[in-house]
């Protein structure tokens, strides 16, 4: 239960990280609408992954 709680935290401050990553790379050049699309894109990909990662720590740990 402990390890869940950790990964949570892990996931939650990577994904605000990329969010404002690309904030402050794409802020002042497009729109606000299109701003929020980027951002949001960008963060669903990087929870993709992270969900791809963590699905792998779990297979691995089963299989030992």
């Amino acid at each position: 239960m402990k390890e869940i709680v950790i990964y949570l935290i892990a996931i939650a401050s990577s994904l605000f990280i990329l969010g404002y990553s690309v904030h402050m790379f794409v802020g002042g050049l497009v729109s606000p609408t299109t701003e929020t699309i980027v951002i949001t894109s960008v963060c669903l990909v990087g929870a993709i992954v992270i969900g791809f990662m963590a699905w792998d720590v779990i297979k691995r740990r089963r299989g030992q």
